[in-house]
This record gives structure tokens, C-alpha cells and sequence, in this order.
């Protein structure tokens, strides 16, 4: 495959360039090693497109993982503590996780633990493949990458879609870099408040 176009936003692009150039060949490296043609295995059982070949979600996201893991990409969770209590989730929010829940527990609400995960890791750079629905990569953007930016785990965060060109030759409801490109960019320049770089990948 090949990364056909790139969104820096809040100059994650230019953060990589500079302080981590080595990653962002890795990243590079990894896509253009991703053979789309044998990711092409999804017999479609949808009436539009029944019968047709599509690109397999569960196939690229294996080769993804596979050559990331090679190159030492690894999960990582960032841990914290919720309530009800507007006000205490914020004074607790940019605390260490059981400072959190002794903060919480000693204002007399009851501390609820939670957590974010993403599967790729590597020197405060964390990477999220997406060839799933749209949902996912607004919780992709706007809370994952976020909740590791805010809890001082990454610097930048980067989220690997594919083009429309890519995405109409797979399952309907996948998500897209032109969509999520606008989704971004209607926001306004600021958000979501963690550096990130949006890539979009086709065949």
C-alpha cells in the first residue's frame, strides 16, 4: 500500500519530522510493505455488492499489527479514575491515576475506575489502524489519542485510514480520510488539543 495524503494537526507532522524522523520512516516502511492484494478476501454478503471481493478490515488490520510488532510497536494503557462530580473530574483529571481515586474518595463520591487502550506504542508516539465504522475513529481522535496526550504517555498520536478510493472497495460504513479530514477541520484549529497526524493509505 501507499500513504496518499497526510493532515498535520497542531504540527504533529512537523513534531515528527524534527524530533522523531526515525518513527515516521518505520511508519512509512510498514505501509508500503502491506500488500493489499492479499488483503483482498471479504466476499461481500451485502444486496448492493453481494458476491464482489472486498478488502478484509480483520486481514489488513493483521498485517498492520504483524509488521508494527516487528519493528517493536507495543499496547499501552493509560489508567484513571471517573465520577459523577463535574467539578472533581476536573480538579482530578490531570493527576496521577491514584491520586485520582484518593482525591475522589476523600471528597465522599464514589471513584469508578476506567482506561484507554491503543495497540501501537513506541517512544511516546502511539499509532491507530482504523478500518472500522466512523464512531471509532471520532473515539480514536477525540478521546484515545487525547486521554494519552493529557496523561503525558505521547507527544503525537497518528490515525492510518483509508482513502474513499480504498474504503469503496470495502464493507459499507467504514470510515474514510476525506470524511474524518472534515471532521477534524470543522472542529476549529484547536481540536482535539493533542498533536496528531491523520494518514490516508490506498492500494
Amino acid at each position: 500500500m501507499k500513504i496518499s495524503e497526510t493532515y498535520s494537526h497542531l504540527n504533529g507532522l512537523e513534531f515528527l519530522l524534527v524530533h522523531q524522523p526515525k518513527l515516521w520512516k518505520e511508519i512509512q516502511d510498514v505501509v508500503a510493505k502491506v500488500d493489499a492484494a492479499v488483503c483482498k478476501t471479504k466476499v461481500s454478503k451485502e444486496k448492493i455488492m453481494k458476491g464482489k471481493l472486498l478488502y478484509s478490515p480483520v486481514a489488513m488490520n493483521s498485517a498492520f499489527s504483524k509488521l508494527l510488532r516487528a519493528r517493536l510497536w507495543g499496547e499501552s494503557r493509560v489508567s484513571y479514575w471517573v465520577t459523577k462530580n463535574e467539578k472533581l473530574i476536573r480538579k482530578t483529571l490531570t493527576m496521577p491515576a491514584q491520586e485520582q481515586k484518593r482525591e475522589i474518595e476523600e471528597m465522599g463520591e464514589t471513584p469508578i475506575f476506567s482506561y484507554n487502550q491503543t495497540d501501537f506504542v513506541k517512544d511516546r508516539v502511539a499509532v491507530e489502524v482504523q478500518f472500522g465504522k466512523y464512531s471509532f475513529v471520532a473515539y480514536d481522535l477525540f478521546v484515545k489519542h487525547l486521554a494519552f496526550y493529557v496523561g503525558d504517555r505521547i507527544d503525537v498520536g497518528i490515525e492510518i485510514l483509508p482513502m474513499k478510493s480504498l474504503q469503496s472497495h470495502m464493507s459499507s460504513g467504514v470510515a474514510y480520510y476525506e470524511g474524518e479530514l472534515y471532521n477534524v477541520v470543522r472542529q476549529g484549529r484547536g481540536i482535539p488539543a493533542v498533536p496528531l497526524v491523520i494518514v490516508g493509505i490506498e492500494p
